[in-house]
């Protein structure tokens, strides 16, 4: 029986403290400004495919002429993606259709993008597209930034 407790206790404490440590992580990351919730599919099919495989959920967080994508669910320290701005071509925005619409915020707006030949595509709030289309735009002179 006090095994079986120890056994119970030990599962609690490992539980509590995952648990603490995403909430650490996240706190982390959002630390030093400029974050807004953001799913990404990389690798993302052509047009006309709806379906909602592939996207995963995260936050990015702009670092200069950089924005870096960290999955919610991960303990990683470092960003899984990291997206140059001269690197990032818009290909168009829409509305997600079909399986996507349970896989994805209920407030999110989709951005096709190229990124060093990649396909990919951005997840976000209508605010969060608006800062970051924004973003885009306010490259320094001389850098290509293509937005359509």
């Amino acid at each position: 029986m006090v095994l079986a407790l120890t056994v119970c206790g030990i599962v609690v404490a490992l539980v509590v403290l995952g648990l603490f440590v995403f909430g650490l992580r996240r706190r982390l990351i959002q630390r030093s400004g400029g974050t807004f919730d953001c799913s990404l599919r990389w690798d993302a099919p052509e047009k006309g495919d709806s379906g909602g495989k592939g996207w995963a959920y995260g936050v990015a967080r702009y670092n200069g002429d950089r924005v870096e994508w960290f999955r919610v669910f991960s303990y990683a320290p470092r960003p899984r993606r990291v997206l140059e701005r001269s690197a990032i071509e818009v290909a168009g925005r829409r509305v997600p259709e079909g399986e996507e619409e349970l896989a994805l915020l209920s407030d999110a707006v989709i951005l096709a993008c190229l990124h060093r030949g990649t396909r990919l595509e951005l997840a976000m709030s209508e605010d969060a597209l608006t800062g970051f289309l924004a973003w885009l735009e306010a490259a320094p002179p001389g850098q290509r930034v293509n937005v359509a």
